[in-house]
């Protein structure tokens, strides 16, 4: 048996890894996943009532046709939290065990000086892994396959950097420091699939498909592709090819991953607040929508794909692609839903395009910055309340924006869109790009005064 370690239980991670593992064992395989739940929030009651077992409906469009396909995943063997100690450790010494995978949002591999092994509670993802892996090396069992599928720059790399920097700040072994270094493999990778998620507004029809309640139940487009670097013998574990997604052992994900990353999450980033406040609810609402898919099509044109490096043809067609995907009306992908932490979003996955097109051309790229005007306008607007911060965007539309309560709260605080955009959210001080400062307080006084900016 080749058995998985998944921090993360979330839709992506079902509909995505899951389902590849389920298929390769409907052809004969033997892999067993072992869902951890990484944070505090929400919690596993859907999956002990289910035994972990759920479906997957794919829908979208395929040679022309629309299609509906479910499929059963019964690959998940348990879940549990992070703070189940027994399980937790358990799980680390487990001898079949070979790979460990995570989604926890781009905002969660990070280093911090706070984190302390004796409170995993208060402390990031790279923080239990540590320790997941210390218990492992202390059980003198071998390393294993680390897959982080966050959409990050070098997600292992800097996965691998964090682990390190606990090894020394917890004055953990030196020899399990070399025991991480040699036995463990962190290989970047790239995913990509559409998956919306429970379709609450069609519950009813989705659960006579089935013709059985599942509460677990994600919708998903059919398109997937997984890109995974090429580290030890990993082929022995990840079987390539089209195994429900499209999956590739590289040497170098990097020309792929700014694809995907700049093209396709870029677009979906900077255009979730524009559609909100345009009163829509879905992306394929969005690009049903004459100014909203026009600013949509001409921000990918001349803003984003100039600096997606690779063969122009390749990127033209995957730009074409993605505009298809985006048109998906089965999927329900509700922009509420990307708009989850969009600070760091906007920062992985659009600053690069603007710094790039701000260097060539020595201004600020217009599409960009309606994007971050009206991302920055949603913080201003939010109002806190006891079970969340909220923000009315039109005529009874108002919305849970969740994020970093550092952000959350930036302007409640008392801060200023100066403050804001400086190198303290951003890394980089964007009040240095000339101009940029004064178009976007120009357009939020505007927005402000509940005049809509022109997208085109």
């Amino acid at each position: 048996m080749i058995k998985i370690a998944q921090f993360g239980e979330g839709n992506f991670l079902r509909a995505f890894a899951d389902h590849y593992f389920d298929v390769l064992n409907e052809k004969g395989g033997d892999y067993s996943v072992s869902i951890v739940k990484p944070g505090e929030r929400g919690n596993l009651d859907k999956f002990v009532k289910q035994n972990n077992i759920y479906h997957i409906v794919f829908c979208g469009i395929e040679g022309g046709s629309p299609i509906e396909k479910v499929k059963k995943i019964t690959v998940v063997k348990e879940s549990f939290r992070y703070y189940d100690k027994k399980s937790f450790e358990r799980l680390a010494k487990e001898s079949d065990l070979r790979i460990v995978i995570s989604n926890t949002t781009e905002a969660g591999i990070y280093y911090s000086e706070k984190d302390r092994m004796d409170d995993l509670k208060n402390s990031s993802y790279p923080a239990k892994l540590t320790v997941f892996l210390y218990n492992r090396y202390l059980a003198g069992k071998e390393g294993v396959y680390i897959l982080p599928v966050e959409l990050i720059e070098k997600n292992a790399d800097r996965l691998k950097a964090c682990v390190n920097s606990y090894i020394k700040r917890w004055n953990l072994p030196e020899e399990f420091y070399f025991w991480n270094q040699e036995k463990n493999y962190y290989c970047n990778t790239l995913v990509d699939r559409i998956v919306s998620g429970y379709p609450a507004k069609d519950e009813e029809y989705y659960q006579d498909l089935l013709e059985e309640k599942d509460e677990l139940l994600t919708i998903s487009e059919p398109f997937g592709l997984w890109i995974i670097e090429n580290k030890g013998n990993i082929a022995d574990y990840i079987v390539q090819g089209n195994n429900g997604i499209d999956v590739r052992i590289v040497d170098d994900i990097e020309i792929y991953k700014k694809r995907k990353v700049r093209i396709l999450n870029g677009s979906h980033t900077n255009m979730v607040f524009p559609a909100l406040w345009y009163g829509l609810e879905t992306v394929s609402d969005a690009m049903e929508h004459p100014e909203v898919s026009t600013f949509v099509m001409s921000t990918l044109r001349f803003e984003i794909l100039p600096f997606v490096e690779g063969d122009f043809e390749l990127n033209m067609q995957y730009a074409w692609d993605t505009l298809q995907r985006f048109e998906n009306p089965f999927l329900n992908h509700q922009l509420i839903s990307i708009s989850l932490n969009s600070v760091s979003k906007w920062k992985a996955r659009v600053l690069p395009t603007f710094i790039d097109y701000y260097h060539k051309f020595g201004k600020i790229p217009k599409n960009l910055t309606l994007g971050l005007t009206y991302l920055i306008y949603t913080y201003k607007s939010l109002s806190k309340k006891e079970e969340g911060y909220f923000f009315d965007a039109g005529f009874l539309a108002t919305y849970e924006l969740n994020d970093d309560p550092v952000y959350l709260e930036f302007f409640l605080n008392g801060g200023t869109i100066k403050e804001f955009l400086s190198e303290n959210i951003w890394g980089i001080d964007l009040n240095s790009f000339d101009g940029l400062y004064e178009k976007i307080q120009e357009n939020i006084s505007l927005l402000e005064k509940e005049e809509r900016l022109e997208l085109l």
